[in-house]
């Protein structure tokens, strides 16, 4: 009897595929797939562009290969090749035939030597090649021959096994996924290969390695079933299902009856996810492997809402406590007053009581929570957060934490990204803080940026500087030449707008002019109808440089915001981190068609790749004190 042995599935591609060896296939390990990889042994490769043959016809040369060279060694001929000249002909003239030749269905296979393998075509026209090249004194090989190698050029080595994986990054995407199913794994695979090209750029000094893990949340729930579809009017059908199968997602999650079936859909994808990946590397975790996820459109606010634990219900509970507190202003008789009186102590006692049973309740058994690790950043693209925030009562607060939103213990850095025309995209800033509103998002570097600012050393800037108001009696006379606190208001920039001006100004709004020449500040807030000589600048700044810089000054105008001179705003009101990160538009960039394009264009970016890996890889050399630099 033969003994069956039973051989183990190969991992390959960074363990993200495994090779069933007995079957020949290929198959994700991390997230389903309809149509099975086929796999082909490499046994016999052309020379040059080193592509394999085909297996039938590899493993027919294999075995005849080997059923006439079996142990001789490439060597044994080796002074038979140096007589031999170029053209294949020994050192009398006369030229050498093949050792052995083996026939196959289309073409045929001559060995000269052990290692000298060629391959033939039994073609007419390739026949009569050979035949007229042959008369005019080429060898049969040189004429139209291919060579061909038994092994790939380069042998593998311990080296070839890529870095141990120490930061997953899980993809999660928004709406449309059961429109085209499986359209999180191409985005993800695109974004994939974005940051592999980065990587090999940028890091490739160093020894760590992130991976980019697709999480497909959305064809595993049935929510109504078939019902929407059933009451769809037959006409214009395409359209019809098309907004069934993607924009009726939002309408799921904003109904009570369903969107607990969607949190629970991503969660548990996440968790099984974190769980298999630790299960096969069981290392991540114990040498500190981190975790961020990359939600897009709807899917940030789900993933928010898991890592918050938010819930329409506790909300309406809150409303209903704050109307219950609220004093009834009627008139009431005596009677009906004390009767509210008793009941409202009859509540508070009882609201005593439920608080002490959640609280023994909560000591003797732990809250297991929603996610199974710590976010290390949430990346959001294309997202409409801010808005969903803004319609559940978050208003803007007094300090620049990202806590009013997010808090750090559940996830250390919230990133906003968008494009400046995907019109599902909304800021996140100015819930944190009102008058960010008016100042300009971080532009993200291009990828091919040499020695670019660290976003960490990016002042904020403003989008619209304020006219600061001055005295009537004594500021009259003082010059109006425009300066960065003194410019006049200018229209709120479009977003659309031409690329050389968004361009030229975050180019000279990063680069001011040092401290000797005043507040003279090349930016996009410094743009003015009138350009004054240098000579008139230089008399009307100093002038001008007196109220200013004067603290004790009663005539010093009030600014609505408060900044420096040199345009910037004041230390005091910034952010602890900026959120908001707006992409470069292109060169040659149509406003209206970007804005049907922008929101999709996010996973084959290399600029998104590159922002993505930079604060991926920066938690190494991570310093939290905040620098303290001039903008440059």
């Amino acid at each position: 009897m033969v003994e069956l042995v039973n051989i183990e599935p190969v991992c390959v591609r960074g363990g993200l595929y495994e090779v069933d060896v007995t079957q020949g296939e290929c198959y994700p390990v991390y997230w389903n797939q309809a149509d099975k990889i086929p796999v082909m042994r490499g046994q016999w490769f052309i020379d040059g562009t080193w592509q394999p043959l085909e297996e039938e016809e590899s493993n027919l040369i294999e075995q005849e290969h080997l059923n006439c060279f079996r142990g001789q060694q490439m060597q044994e001929n080796f002074d038979i090749e140096v007589s031999k000249s170029i053209d294949g002909k020994d050192g009398s003239g006369i030229s050498y035939s093949a050792v052995h030749s083996f026939k196959l269905s289309r073409n045929h296979v001559d060995w000269h030597s052990v290692d000298e393998v060629y391959l033939y075509s039994d073609a007419t026209t390739s026949k009569i090649a050979r035949t007229v090249t042959q008369k005019l004194g080429f060898s049969k090989a040189s004429s139209s021959g291919t060579r061909l190698h038994r092994g790939y050029v380069e042998e593998a080595t311990l080296e070839d096994k890529p870095s141990q994986t120490t930061h997953i990054v899980f993809v999660v995407h928004g709406i449309g996924q059961k429109m085209d199913q499986g359209r999180i794994i191409k985005n993800t695979a695109m974004m994939r290969e974005a940051a592999r090209k980065i990587e090999e750029r940028h890091f490739s000094n160093y020894a760590t390695h992130v991976e980019f893990l697709p999480v497909e949340w959305r064809s595993k729930l049935t929510l109504d079933g078939d019902t929407v579809d059933s009451i769809t009017p037959d006409k214009v059908r395409g359209l019809r299902d098309m907004l069934n199968s993607s924009a009726m997602d939002i309408m799921y999650y904003t109904s009570p009856l369903y969107r607990d079936e969607l949190v629970k859909g991503l969660q548990q994808e996440l968790n099984r996810l974190y769980s298999l990946f630790c299960s096969r590397n069981p290392d991540f975790e114990e040498k500190g492997g981190k975790v961020s996820i990359v939600s897009h459109s709807l899917g940030c606010v789900i993933t928010y809402d898991i890592m918050t634990g938010w819930n329409p219900v506790r909300l309406y509970e809150q409303l209903l406590q704050k109307e219950e507190e609220l004093p009834d202003e009627r008139w009431m008789s005596y009677e009906e007053r004390h009767l509210l009186d008793e009941l409202y102590i009859t509540k508070r006692r009882l609201k005593e009581i439920e608080e002490r049973l959640h609280g023994l309740k909560a000591s003797s058994m732990t809250q297991t929570p929603a996610l199974k690790f710590k976010v290390e950043n949430f990346f959001c693209m294309g997202s409409p957060l801010a808005v969903f925030l803004a319609l559940r009562g978050i208003r803007p607060g007094n300090t620049g934490s990202q806590d009013h939103i997010l808090p750090r213990e559940i996830c250390n850095r919230l990133l906003n990204i968008f494009h400046p025309t995907d019109p599902v995209a909304y800021r996140l800033e100015p819930l944190i803080l009102k008058h960010y509103s008016n100042i300009s998002p971080v532009q993200i570097h291009w990828y091919n940026t040499s020695n670019p600012l660290p976003y960490e050393h990016m002042k904020p800037s403003f989008l619209n500087p304020a006219k600061e108001p001055t005295s009537v009696s004594e500021n009259e006379g003082i010059s109006t030449i425009p300066s960065p606190v003194t410019s006049p208001v200018l229209s709120r920039r479009h977003y659309g707008e031409s690329i050389t001006n968004i361009g030229k100004a975050s180019i000279l709004g990063a680069a001011s002019i040092g401290k000797g020449l005043g507040g003279m500040l090349f930016s996009r807030f410094g743009r003015s109808s009138t350009t004054p000589s240098s000579e008139t600048s230089k008399d009307s700044m100093e002038d001008e440089k007196k109220p200013v810089a004067s603290p004790s000054a009663t005539t010093v105008a009030t600014q609505t915001l408060p900044h420096s001179s040199s345009g910037f705003l004041d230390s005091a009101l910034e952010l602890d981190h900026r959120i908001d990160f707006e992409l470069r538009e292109g060169l040659v960039e149509s406003r209206y068609w970007s804005a049907v394009t922008s929101h999709t264009a996010y996973w084959s970016s290399l600029d998104v790749a590159l922002f993505l890996l930079t604060f991926m890889y920066k938690h190494e050399h991570d310093n939290d004190a905040k620098p303290n630099l001039d903008p440059i």
